[in-house]
């Protein structure tokens, strides 16, 4: 079985989530790929399909969605997991809630799931533009990204395609 890691990131944040997934499940005997967003035209030789996005402005970027816009068919036949990244604290990341758009994308994609994981924000990484709206909206500087609780999200949905992936015949 063949997974497709693919996303949209800004700053890397939300790439590195992907490749922590990806890694997860090359642990478990699955072959991952992991590309950016915008770099994908199709989804052929791929089994699954992971598509990530950093939340701007309370929804994913324009290459996420564009991603589905070109694949909304092919992503239908296959099985698809969402995540988002972009939460910013550690009690109580804000903000709070699905990103906006996200039930038009579950049914588009027919998504299995949509995972939301707390982000990071580096302010010297920052445009002058995005320093000034983080400083409107009080945005926390800092990586609150839970690196177990990605691992363990990648670790359930490989166990679901282990099971899902055909038993090799075995000659006797």
């Amino acid at each position: 079985m063949k997974i497709l890691i693919t996303g949209a990131s800004r700053h890397g944040s939300t790439r590195e989530i992907a490749d922590a997934i990806a890694e997860e499940l090359r642990t478990t005997g699955l072959a991952a790929d992991v590309r950016d967003a915008a770099s994908v035209t199709s989804l052929d030789g791929y089994d699954a399909v992971f598509i990530g996005s950093a939340i701007y402005m309370g929804g994913w970027m324009p290459e996420a969605r564009h991603l589905i816009d070109r694949c909304e068919t092919p992503l239908r036949e296959r099985a698809v997991w969402l995540f988002s990244s972009g939460p910013l604290g550690n009690d109580d990341p804000q903000p709070a809630g699905e990103p906006a758009q996200i039930a038009e994308i579950l049914q588009r994609t027919n998504a299995r799931q949509h995972q939301v994981f707390a982000g990071k924000l580096d302010r010297d990484a920052l445009g002058f533009g995005e320093r000034m709206i983080a400083r409107m909206v009080h945005a926390p500087d800092g990586d609150f990204r839970d690196w177990d609780a990605i691992r363990d999200w990648a670790r359930q949905i490989a166990k679901a395609l282990n099971a899902m992936s055909p038993t090799p015949a075995i000659d006797l």
